[in-house]
């Protein structure tokens, strides 16, 4: 019912610029008040998320480790680098990797539950599907964005815009040219849904906060498909348009067809949403503690700013002279023994 809810919200947005833009003539404010609007809340909302993470207050060391640590034999316990880092340059080639590469998505790997002779078996097995259809639908739709600023640029840089469109289009196929970019985002946003949709264990989680945003970014992608290979939209008044919106001298041609303003609502709604959505992992990543710290709590000593200061720091040692005696009682390990022993024991 989630994906229904989402499905049927998306077309209803779908609808408001066809009725609104075709019967209601309202060309200005879906071409021009709609998109100011949901850039200012974007830059806004976005901004004000990551000042608000920024802020905030991360006491104790918690990266997410996989590996070694460094230890004091570093023949036999080989340091795994990236996946424990103990350096500031460690965890910055495991975040460059992170975002860049998707790299613990690409560890991912899959549970199963298998009946032998012998009772159930626990296995796990590589699991690469996942990482191939998020990292084909980050970077077409990335690449996609830069593409895009053709459309507000003049004159068009080569670097990165042109020689992105150039390798885009290398194959060829058809006239107008197919970006591979448009096919790698409509499949990717194509798996994903499916994976929601067909994996009971996924789609049980998944609430309307999953389904809305890969519906709309679908419909994103198929409306801007239709435009440029079906509708056939005048490029050169979507141009004027685009770059006097850049300018703050926009101007509304008679000669765009609705089509376009049906997109251009479609990317103001992703735009308004995306602050208030799960989208925002986006920057998260950049300020998520469990990447971007070093693993060194063993090599240093951390002080959490939190403590009151006139509570002094117990160390194990002296608690493990305090309370020796009970350990041993209760068969506790002591890295002390003579700590263990009751004072007379220890006279003696």
């Amino acid at each position: 019912m989630n994906a229904l809810y989402s499905l049927l919200f998306v077309f209803l947005l779908v609808l408001i610029p066809l009725f609104g833009v075709g019967a209601a003539h309202l060309n200005s404010l879906f071409g021009a008040s709609i998109p100011y609007l949901a850039f200012c809340i974007f830059l806004i909302g976005f901004v004000y998320k990551v000042f608000t993470w920024a802020r905030t207050d991360v006491p104790f060391r918690i990266p997410t480790t996989g590996g070694q640590f460094k230890s004091f034999d570093p023949v036999m316990f080989k340091q795994n680098k990236l996946d424990c880092p103990q350096t500031g340059a460690q965890t910055f080639f495991r975040m460059v990797l992170e975002v860049f590469a998707f790299r613990s998505l690409f560890r991912n790997t899959a549970v199963s539950l298998h009946e032998t002779k012998d009772g159930p078996v626990v296995a796990y097995k590589s699991s690469k599907w996942l990482w191939l259809f998020a990292i084909t639908f980050h970077y077409s739709f990335f690449i996609i964005a830069l593409r895009h600023l053709r459309l507000f640029l003049e004159p068009i840089p080569f670097l990165p815009v042109g020689a992105l469109e150039f390798v885009d289009g290398i194959l060829q196929i058809g006239a107008p040219t197919l970006y591979l970019t448009d096919a790698g985002l409509v499949l990717g946003v194509l798996l994903l849904l499916g994976r929601r949709l067909i994996n009971a264990r996924i789609n049980y989680i998944s609430y309307v906060s999953d389904f809305f945003p890969l519906f709309l970014i679908l419909a994103i992608a198929l409306s801007g498909i239709y435009m440029r290979y079906y509708a056939k939209v005048d490029v050169i008044a979507i141009k004027e348009l685009t770059m006097g919106l850049a300018t703050f001298h926009y101007v509304i041609p008679e000669s765009i067809n609705v089509s376009f303003f049906v997109h251009v609502f479609l990317v103001s709604c992703l735009m308004a949403y995306f602050p208030f959505s799960k989208l925002m992992h986006l920057p998260g990543v950049f300020l998520s503690p469990t990447r971007n710290m070093p693993n060194d709590t063993r090599a240093k000593h951390h002080v959490n700013p939190w403590n009151d200061p006139k509570i002094k720091a117990h160390a194990y040692a002296d608690y493990e002279k305090e309370f020796g005696v009970v350990m041993a009682e209760a068969g506790l390990p002591l890295d002390n023994p003579e700590n263990g022993k009751a004072p007379e024991e220890a006279d003696a």
